[in-house]
């Protein structure tokens, strides 16, 4: 039963870090998942650890591939996934106050991704441009779709059976 309860777990997890990737390239595609300005849908997944712990590993592991995948600069890779991980184990912490539970991430990733922009990156502008940037793309992808997500699967109960 111990190792039932493993395989489904690393299944999870890699189904998330699957889907993160494919959001990233989604996203990507169309011009919204790199620089000042980020929506990346991918990071609507980051409500998940509210629902599972394999969610965060699934997650950190999503961002390492895709910020990879996606020719992301190697400090990029480190610290914007870094950014992800925090954010993940925020939401998890946060499971007894779901709706405070995107903050984390919103807040991680406005915190560090301006320093990767500045300093990688060699992007014009300043840290509180960037953190502003960043911020809204982290609204809209963490606040508002992680928030739909977090709602449709509230309504399907799929992770309590």
């Amino acid at each position: 039963m111990k190792n039932r309860k493993k395989i489904i777990n690393l299944s999870i997890a890699a189904i998330i870090a699957a889907l993160y990737v494919v959001l990233t390239y989604i996203a990507s595609a169309m011009g919204l998942a790199s620089f000042a300005v980020q929506v990346r849908f991918s990071e609507a997944l980051t409500i998940l650890p509210l629902f599972t712990p394999a969610a965060i590993p699934g997650l950190f592991a999503g961002c390492v591939l895709a910020n990879i995948l996606t020719g992301c600069a190697m400090w990029d890779v480190v610290f914007g996934s870094l950014a992800t991980l925090i954010g993940a184990l925020g939401t998890y912490f946060l499971k007894k106050h779901k709706i405070l539970a995107t903050l984390p991430p919103i807040i991680a990733n406005t915190i560090i991704v301006p320093f990767v922009l500045l300093n990688v990156y060699n992007l014009e502008g300043t840290f509180l441009f960037f953190a502003l940037t960043v911020c809204l793309g982290e609204i809209v992808s963490c606040g508002i779709l992680g928030t739909l997500l977090r709602k449709s699967l509230e309504k399907r109960n799929l992770f309590n059976r």
